[in-house]
């Protein structure tokens, strides 16, 4: 439990629980400790990096090879072991970095014990608590109201309607719902998984999976070499056991050893086991290099939803703004306060009372229990005036959903007098009696403040020219609320609607302050192809100003609609959405619904806010992106947190998301070629029934030269490729070529050169030359798929090609490794033989690459013309 909360709440006389009462209800666990997390616990990384399918198969295939002795051919189990360590360990320091930075936007609570107001997290509340609820927050737990301040709750998250809900004394509120003005004290009486909607706070807090092209091609791949692997297994042992003389041939000689060992070399290759550990390490390391520029990855697998996103909702305010605000001044319109009844004080003049009146009034509707940004600046400013609380009858809060607040003020008599008099000039001069004729007999008054176009919309009357004033100072960028006056007491403030028969008495301007990075980060977005839009519910001229300072559109004006204009029907809003930069007025469920529309459309949204009026967009769009100063509500249900509230980190979290999905692209090509030649020749080899032309280490030593170490670091190289749909498509076609002619140039080897070269095949020592010279011509193929891979090569990746090459060479040089390995340099006759088979396989691979677009132009064409559509 934090110390005492440094706020100013309003005096009560509850004590709330004690000390030891808590300590009890924790003991006998009546707390509100829910199981939520920002990352995966320690045992799920463990498990989610040790227990897969493949690592299952690769520690069968070990412990078959090592039942016949081998153990230098199983040395393919203790690579996979590394790397699932090295999977672990970096996801668990993702994790701890994670969990750290979580702790800066977790948000705590205001609860009422021994007669102290303290701050607690969500999991120390209580049963039996009291429990404030201020505006902004998400219900932490069930609760009975004691006390309200005009609490309004948004309970979309439990009912699905978007409508905030007006409660009173004595009713019951739920966990999931979330305050979105005025504030309440309320008794807990429910907690943890006893809450009534504990289940449904879960699942607006965790994360959503997200299915992307990434996703469905790896499981593709995986789900294809799952039903592969074991047949082809199986067939390769039959084979092998052909190949040395039969079933008791191989049992009586021990050569069914080496059939074993033989067809773990073909199952060995197939398995493309570092691309599931590479695609969870991109994304820790990802994770991880955001972290450190305070930004917070609640899902990991969000990371490469940050490379599609395509349509950019922003939120005015916060974003493209800093969140200050400053209250400029206040302006009566016109002579429209002669119609209004006034009191003036001794010397003041009528003119003068009335902006002192609407003044106070304006003081007065901000001076909420917790005002929102725009209440607190205009209270600021009126405060440095001399201005001080009035006396207030009764209130109805501020509500986004509404856009306007009131307050009901109390009329005092008026004082006695002439009723008129002639005043030097021949003018009338109002005396005090004049204005008690015309002023409320009764009751008391009500003074409302909000958007302009939303309370002008409820009157009575025409006041296109107050709207026209309203446009001319939002044009200039200001923020413009309207003051109005009814002379009726607010009937009904559970239920409030505005009199049509108010009066227009002043507009109020204030000023937003645009983040410096905002201009910079905007153009960032339009040269990389991402349509940027800006959602607001503040005026839509006002908000089109503010988007042609930060140039929005660059050289074009930015076109801008008031949301009230839009239509419901989801597809006629996707269309109209197409030729809109700004919308003013959105309502929280037209912010939901715009990402919908947008969705239609086959656009990957991100969606960026930090009020309770976006929470609901950010959980619908793919990517939910929350200041870290946001409301509570909003942070628990957006995939990232910028924690410093920086619009122009949003830059560097999708560049991420770019590098992952471009790398993991080039990742999964490399792997997929091993996989498809693998396959290749384990069915060439099972067919024409030969021995199989290379040993497991082989694969081993040429996999981590030319797949597994360079794919390592080409997945955390930079990279600021486009997303470009189709993943699996390009990984398969990019496979192929190089996958069919890597298999070739070893089939014909293994078919052709123990005849050119007089080898019997069923004596190890010619069979051992065989695979040595397969093994020579396996690591050229690499080379050429990781130069190609690799592209381009004048940089860097030249080196690291050329570094690699040369590594697998000088190996073969170096007698242990020579030997652990089995590698042989050919001398002689058999050196020439080889020289020519690697340039036949040269000459092979080239063929390979040049036929394949025009057999996929080909096959392309023929699918089409069948009603294919591909």
């Amino acid at each position: 439990m934090s110390a005492t909360a440094a706020v100013e709440m309003p005096e009560i006389s509850e004590t709330g629980l004690t000390v030891k009462e808590v300590s009890q209800r924790i003991e006998s666990g009546q707390s509100n400790a829910v199981k939520t997390s920002t990352s995966r616990s320690v045992k799920d990384i463990v498990r989610a990096n040790v227990f897969t399918l493949f690592n299952g198969i690769i520690f069968v295939a070990m412990v078959m090879v090592l039942v016949t002795g081998s153990w230098r051919d199983a040395v393919f189990g203790f690579v996979i072991i590394i790397n699932t360590g090295i999977g672990i360990f970096t996801e668990l320091k993702a994790k701890r970095t994670l969990d750290k930075l979580s702790i800066l936007v977790a948000s705590d609570f205001l609860v009422r014990r021994d007669g102290e107001d303290v701050e607690v997290p969500h999991n120390e509340i209580v049963l039996g608590d009291l429990l404030w609820i201020r505006s902004g927050e998400q219900v932490p737990a069930d609760g009975q109201i004691i006390q309200t301040w005009g609490l309004e709750l948004d309970e979309s998250m439990l009912t699905g309607e978007s409508r905030t809900v007006r409660h009173k004394v004595g009713e019951q509120v739920y966990s999931g719902a979330t305050a979105v003005s005025g504030m309440a004290l309320v008794k807990v009486n429910a907690v943890g998984s006893h809450s009534y909607a504990a289940t449904l706070t879960a699942q607006a807090k965790v994360y959503k999976k997200t299915v992307s092209d990434l996703n469905k091609g790896i499981n593709t791949i995986l789900k294809f070499m799952t039903f592969l692997v074991v047949p082809l297994c199986i067939l390769l042992i039959l084979s092998q056991i052909h190949t040395v003389g039969g079933w008791d041939a191989a049992l009586s000689t021990g050569e069914w050893r080496q059939a074993v060992v033989s067809a773990v070399a073909g199952v060995v290759g197939m398995i493309p086991e570092g691309l599931v550990l590479l695609t969870s390490l991109n994304f820790a390391v990802a994770a991880m290099r955001l972290a450190r520029h305070n930004t917070l990855v609640q899902e990991l697998e969000s990371v490469e939803t940050l490379a599609r996103v395509d349509a950019l909702n922003l939120d005015k305010t916060g974003t493209i703004t800093d969140g200050g605000i400053a209250f400029n001044q206040l302006i009566m319109l016109g002579s429209r306060w002669q119609e209004l009844p006034a009191q003036p004080t001794e010397g003041g003049s009528f003119e003068t009372l009335t902006e002192q009146a609407a003044t106070q009034a304006l003081y007065d509707c901000c001076n909420e229990e917790q005002p929102n940004g725009t209440g607190q600046a205009v209270l600021a400013g009126l405060k440095a005036q001399g201005y001080e609380p009035g006396q207030v009858e009764s209130r109805v809060p501020f509500s986004s959903a509404r856009k306007w607040s009131a307050v009901v003020k109390p009329i005092l008599p008026p004082a006695g007098g002439d009723s008129r008099s002639e005043s030097e000039g021949g003018h009338t001069e109002i005396t005090p009696s004049h204005l008690a004729m015309t002023a409320p007999a009764s009751g008391g008054e009500t003074w409302y403040m909000g958007a302009p176009e939303v309370i002008i919309s409820a009157l009575d009357g025409d006041y296109s020219d107050v709207l026209q004033q309203v446009n001319d100072y939002a044009n200039d960028g200001n923020r413009v609320l309207l003051v109005a006056r009814s002379t009726t007491s607010l009937a009904d403030t559970d239920n409030p609607q505005i009199d049509p028969q108010a009066k227009p008495v002043a507009l109020v301007l204030c000023s937003e302050k645009i983040r410096e990075d905002a201009e910079q980060t905007l153009a960032w977005f339009r040269e990389q192809g991402v349509r940027c839009r800006v959602i607001s519910g503040d005026n839509p001229v006002t908000v089109g100003a503010i988007a042609r300072k930060v140039r929005l559109t660059g050289e074009h004006e930015p076109r801008f609609m008031d949301a009230r204009e839009l239509p419901e029907d989801v597809n006629e809003l996707a269309r109209v959405l197409e030729n809109v930069d700004v919308l003013g007025r959105v309502l929280p469920n037209q912010k939901k619904a715009i990402v919908q529309a947008l969705h239609t459309q086959n656009h990957v949204v991100a969606m960026t806010g930090d009020g309770v009026n976006d929470a609901l967009a950010i959980k619908e769009a793919d990517l939910g992106i929350a200041m870290g100063n946001a409301a509570p509500a909003t942070k628990a249900v957006a995939q990232v947190v910028l924690v410093d509230s920086k619009f122009s980190h949003l830059p560097d979290v999708v560049a991420r998301g770019r590098q992952v999905m471009a790398n993991m692209e080039r990742v999964a090509s490399l792997f997929l070629v091993k996989t498809v030649y693998s396959a290749l020749i384990s069915l060439g080899v099972v067919l024409t029934q030969i021995p199989y032309p290379y040993l497991p280490r082989h694969i081993t030593y040429i996999g981590a030269l030319t797949i597994g170490m360079p794919a390592f670091i080409l997945a955390l190289a930079p990279n600021t490729r486009r997303y470009i749909p189709g993943f699996l498509k390009r990984v398969v076609t990019f496979a192929l070529p190089g996958g069919i002619a890597t298999a070739l140039s070893v089939l014909l080897t293994a078919w052709f050169l123990p005849g050119i070269m007089g080898w019997d095949v069923t004596k190890n020592v010619d069979l051992s030359a065989l695979r040595a010279t397969s093994a020579i011509i396996l690591f050229l193929m690499g080379v050429f798929v990781l130069a190609r891979v690799a592209q381009p090569l004048n940089s860097w990746r030249g080196i690291l090609v050329a570094a690699f090459a040369a590594a697998g060479v000088i190996g073969a040089f170096i007698p242990f490794v020579a030997n652990f390995f089995a590698l042989i340099l050919p001398t002689g006759t058999t050196l020439v033989a080889t020289l020519i088979a690697l340039g036949g396989s040269a000459l092979i691979f080239v063929i390979c690459l040049w036929l394949a677009p025009l057999v996929g132009k080909v096959s392309g064409k023929l699918l089409r013309q069948h009603g294919f559509n591909i």
